[in-house]
């Protein structure tokens, strides 16, 4: 493939699902240090599987599948250096002011991503990002019917988290 070509190709698909490759990368890294590392690594193995791209499927999975493998990868590769540590951004926001305000409801939701396991937390973002039970099932190489029950099972598990989070706050 010309160099060109492969350039306007990987620069589209940037622009086009950055948000939700970034939902990968921020299941898996958990500080900003870390997420532009794994993005910076997810980006590259996109450019290098260009010239691999069949148009078997769409290019939003495709590139669903080069993210969480990626993903995975990099935690695997990546989890002797974490563990036991706190980056300080975990307490960023308290040295610096807000210029957004926190959906409170969403990092919580994060928070309960990052406890799940790898199938199951790639299961919840790709059901978050409005993927079928059949696409999941190409992404992750698991039956359809065994999405359902897991996500089923996911489903249960953050509701009851939810319920006690708000018995709590009660």
């Amino acid at each position: 493939m010309e160099n060109k070509i492969q350039l306007d190709i990987f620069d589209r698909w940037i622009a086009e699902y950055k948000p939700l490759l970034f939902k990968v990368v921020r299941a898996y890294a958990f500080n900003h240090e870390d997420q532009n590392d794994l993005f910076q690594e997810v980006s590259i193995q996109i450019w290098r599987s260009i010239p691999n791209f069949k148009e078997r499927s769409k290019v939003s999975t495709w590139l669903y599948r080069i993210a969480l493998n990626v993903a995975l990868n990099w935690t695997r590769k990546n989890r002797k250096h974490t563990v036991g540590k706190q980056d300080i951004e975990s307490v960023n926001h308290i040295l610096e002011q807000a210029n957004e305000p926190v959906d409170e409801r969403l990092e919580w939701l994060y928070r309960e991503i990052e406890k799940l396991d790898k199938i199951d937390r790639s299961i919840t973002l790709l059901m978050l990002d409005g993927f079928s039970y059949k696409e999941m099932s190409e992404i992750l190489g698991i039956s359809e019917s065994n999405i359902g029950v897991k996500i089923h099972r996911i489903k249960k598990q953050l509701t009851k988290q939810s319920e006690k989070k708000e018995h709590h706050a009660i």
